[in-house]
This record gives structure tokens, C-alpha cells and sequence, in this order.
């Protein structure tokens, strides 16, 4: 005789704690980008966060998002979990766009030879200013609100 008896059937501990990770994060990302900039004209575009900041600032509204050391010069990073790109076109000047693309809403997945590219269509996206540097889009990416404090850089 034989018994398949659990000594617990509840949910294990790692998935109340992501559970509570994501409900968590969902809420700081909602609080974050509640505030929305439409000054950008564009006609399909979705954006999860405002107007754009490439220093000062108060510096105490998000986690650290990177270090500057970790975006190029002349290049960027995507974080997809946050929803943005950060670049940096220049030294030191950091700028912040979503991260999905303003012709059908695929997010981007890389920024190089000075643009953020998308892949569903091959729209092409400067990295200084979030303009299209190539169709089909024809909005730019929305900025995205980011601060830099130190070699900090933060979602605002």
C-alpha cells in the first residue's frame, strides 16, 4: 500500500516571492509612468513614461537603472523589463526613449551604428533624439524620463 501524500500543496516560496516581485514592480513602473508627454505629434505611438532628462534632477524617484559606465558612447542599452533605451550620443549626455517601436509596437532589440533598431520592420531610430532615421515609422520613439546623479542613472 502506497500513499503520494505532499507534506504541503500549497505554493512554494519562490513563487509567492516572485508573484510579489512582479505585483511589485508593476506598481513602481505604473507610479513611474503615469505622466505621459504627447507633445511628439505622433500617430501610433504608445509611451510608458514622459519627457526626457539627461542630468540633474532629484535623483531619488527610482532605483538605479545602469552605471554610466555601462551605456556606450555613441551606442545605448535596452532594458525591456523597464521599457526604455538609454544612449549615449555623446560623452556624457544620456537620453532615454521606449523601448518599442512607434510603427506596430514591437520592442527594439538593438542599438548600433548610431541608431535604436527595430526588428519586426526594420525601422532604424536615432539614438540622440529618438527620430527616424529610417521608415517604416514615421514618429519618433517618445522620450523617457531618466536621471543622472554621479555615475548613477535612475528611471525619474
Amino acid at each position: 500500500m502506497t500513499t503520494s501524500e505532499e507534506p504541503f500543496s500549497g505554493p512554494r516560496r519562490r513563487t509567492v516571492v516572485a508573484t510579489i516581485g512582479g505585483v511589485g514592480l508593476a506598481a513602481a513602473l505604473t507610479a513611474c509612468g503615469g505622466d505621459s508627454d504627447s507633445g511628439d505629434g505622433g500617430n501610433d505611438s504608445t509611451a510608458p513614461a514622459g519627457a526626457q532628462s539627461s542630468g540633474g534632477g532629484d535623483g531619488a524617484t527610482g532605483a538605479v537603472l545602469a552605471r554610466t559606465a555601462d551605456i556606450p558612447v555613441g551606442g545605448g542599452k535596452i532594458f525591456k523589463d523597464e521599457g526604455v533605451v538609454v544612449t549615449q550620443p555623446t560623452k556624457g549626455e544620456f537620453k532615454a526613449f521606449s523601448n518599442l517601436c512607434t510603427h506596430k509596437q514591437c520592442p527594439v532589440t538593438s542599438v548600433e551604428g548610431g541608431t535604436i533598431n527595430c526588428p519586426c520592420h526594420g525601422s532604424k531610430f536615432s539614438i540622440a533624439d529618438g527620430s527616424v532615421e529610417q521608415k517604416p515609422a514615421t514618429s519618433p520613439l517618445p522620450a523617457a524620463e531618466i536621471t543622472v546623479d554621479g555615475d548613477s542613472i535612475t528611471l525619474a
